[in-house]
């Protein structure tokens, strides 16, 4: 071999071991690229547990309140028309102002009617003194007829005479009480006590018996009434409870509820259902001492039926509404939760009767469900009612339970994993 295939075979073979060094250190190198970013990762075991936060269902209070849409209706309305024709010659009230019952409101020209009393009392006068001739006649009659001085017919004639005259005189005297009647009606007083509206008639007018619209409209402002209805479903506790001889306790609250307006008694239910709205109307009274409740004002009613004792309670949010119906998410033992059918009652918006389905010092989640299901692990964050101390509402801290309330519309995820 010559040395210059000695020297060939000797770069060749140092050119390969040169590759060979390489490919190894690149294959090191990926082995440990792969080993970093896949066999470091832990192996996984399942979904972590959802972090909620839960409470425990409670005995409690709670008021059964029925709210509702009113309207103020005075105990009186009434408008003041004249009972006969004339002039209206003097208005003496002043728009606006309250009035009592009896006082001065407008006067009519009585000069006709006084007229006309003259002329009555001057036909009793004149009727009085024919009674009294027949009268003395008939005497003299008597006297003769005793006698038998004159005809039977005679003496009778004589008695019918009297008693025509007597009748001519109450005639007089009711036409004379007639005159004084229209003379009291030409002073218009208020028929009772209230509030006078706005002038209807202006002095100098001409005005007839009964003629709209009349003088002026009256009032009632205290005390004064509130109109409501309720739904036929609720009648029957509402008729249970009061013709017990229950004082059912009314509330009024401003059209947007920003105030509390009055408190008063329920004292009147209708006798008819409306058939269009499947409704009944009933009445409640308030002293309105204030007049805060103005005559066909709106305002919203809350009417306490009855008080719920040693009720099961659960915060409002813990209920979930869905394909089940209305349900809760129930913690078990294991740290898991089942989804668990329950019938609510009356709530307050804090906290939600459970008429079914719960027992008090069971445990449901309140937040944190949105993406639970029946069946999942679960980390409770804070107990409500351990924790902090949140006691579910009782009777003196509800102001306005009301029945099939705090249901709570849930998300699309959690609907679809409770069913």
């Amino acid at each position: 071999m010559s040395a210059d295939t000695q020297r060939a075979a000797g770069h060749f073979r140092k050119k390969r071991g040169t590759w060979i060094a390489v490919v190894i250190v690149v294959a090191v190198i990926l082995l440990i690229a792969f080993h970093l970013i896949f066999g470091a990762k832990p192996a996984r075991n399942g979904n972590p547990p959802q972090v909620v936060s839960a409470s425990n269902a409670q005995l409690g209070s709670m008021p059964v309140i029925l709210n509702e849409l009113g309207t103020v209706t005075p105990m009186a309305t009434v408008t003041v028309l004249p009972q006969l024709s004339g002039y209206l010659t003097d208005v003496g009230y002043q728009e606006g102002q309250d009035v009592k019952k009896g006082q001065f409101l407008a006067q009519i020209d009585p000069r006709q009617y006084q007229i006309n009393k003259q002329q009555a009392q001057a036909q009793l006068a004149k009727d009085q003194a024919s009674l009294g001739q027949a009268r003395a006649d008939l005497a003299r009659y008597e006297q003769l007829h005793q006698q038998k001085s004159i005809a039977e017919q005679t003496y009778i004639d004589q008695t019918f005479l009297v008693q025509q005259d007597e009748a001519a005189v109450k005639a007089d005297q009711a036409a004379i009480a007639q005159d004084d009647l229209d003379l009291a009606y030409c002073h218009i007083t208020a028929p009772v006590d209230g509030r006078i509206g706005l002038r209807l008639v202006d002095p100098g007018n001409y005005v007839t018996a009964s003629s709209s619209p009349g003088i002026a409209v009256i009032t009632s402002m205290k005390p004064t009434t509130v109109e409501f209805t309720v739904p036929q479903n609720s009648l029957a506790q509402v008729l249970q409870r009061s013709n017990s001889g229950a004082k059912l306790a009314v509330t009024l609250y401003s059209s947007d509820n920003s105030k509390q307006l009055a408190t008063g008694t329920l004292y009147a239910i209708s006798n008819q259902m409306a058939t269009s709205t499947g409704t009944v109307t009933l009445r409640a009274t308030f002293p309105n001492d204030d007049e805060s409740l103005y005559p066909n004002e709106f305002v919203n009613v809350r009417l306490l039926v009855d008080t719920l004792q040693q009720a099961v309670l659960v915060p409002t949010p813990a209920v979930q509404s869905g394909a089940p119906g209305d349900y809760v998410y129930l913690v078990n033992s294991d740290d898991t939760v089942s989804v668990h059918k329950v019938s609510i009652g009356p709530s307050d918006g804090k906290s939600t009767v459970i008429l079914a389905g719960l027992s008090a010092g069971q445990t449901v989640v309140t937040d944190g469900m949105d993406r639970l299901n029946d069946g999942a692990k679960i980390k409770i964050a804070q107990a409500k009612g351990a924790a902090q101390g949140d006691e579910p509402a009782t009777s003196s801290s509800a102001p306005a339970a009301t029945h099939h309330g705090g249901k709570r519309k849930q998300s699309s995820d959690s609907a679809s994993s409770a069913s």
